[in-house]
């Protein structure tokens, strides 16, 4: 479980492919402080620790996570967001992130907004999983890269968010142009309404 605040950005030193498989190494400040085991959000996206040197640490992504996230696009040298896992003790900043990626998304505008941008997004709009709770509401949450925003202006396949100058700087924001592709999270509250409607509809 994540907050969705990110910790850092950790950069993809090297990745081997294993038949379906893909581990992926990567280099960031707390690799001293990790433990084979340990579950850590890379754009969004659990992933648990398998093996571990000095200074790096690898894990394995199957084919099912390449294939609903960016991960399976990373190049040598790219950078992607990282937490570890939430401490129940503290405080929630950002809201309960499973990193467990819905889906990606295309990011089709970035406008400056005298300091700070908007960014927007489109995804792919089905109905049936808009009915489990897949889509996002007006100041509602969704996580993007393993961040957790605010949705704005929200459309049947898109929405905006606002990305302040300390996210834009220390997250991969900053690397987020027309055409990039991104991974989305969408709220898990709004799943568990939508699952909640569907059996008292069920029942009647």
């Amino acid at each position: 479980m994540f907050s969705g605040i990110v910790e850092e950005t950790a950069k993809l030193v090297s990745l081997e492919k294993e038949r379906d498989n893909v581990h992926l190494t990567f280099t960031c400040s707390f690799v001293d402080e990790l433990q084979i085991d340990q579950s850590i959000s890379h754009n969004g996206v659990c992933l648990t620790v398998v093996d571990l040197t000095e200074k790096t640490y690898t894990v394995t992504a199957m084919r099912e996570t390449l294939d609903c996230s960016n991960l399976g696009l990373l190049k040598q040298g790219d950078i992607v967001n990282v937490e570890r896992s939430m401490k129940m003790n503290g405080r929630l900043d950002g809201h309960i992130v499973q990193g467990h990626v819905d889906q990606t998304a295309t990011c089709t505008e970035v406008r400056d907004a005298e300091g700070s941008w908007y960014f927007v997004f489109k995804y792919r709009f089905d109905k049936e999983m808009a009915e489990k709770g897949y889509f996002t509401v007006d100041k509602g949450s969704v996580t993007i890269n393993g961040v957790s925003l605010t949705v704005v202006n929200p459309t049947k396949d898109s929405f905006e968010v606002a990305i302040i100058p300390y996210t834009y700087e220390y997250t991969n924001f900053h690397t987020i142009e027309p055409g990039s592709v991104v991974n989305i999270e969408f709220d898990i509250i709004g799943k568990y309404i939508s699952r909640l409607m569907d059996l008292r509809e069920e029942s009647e």
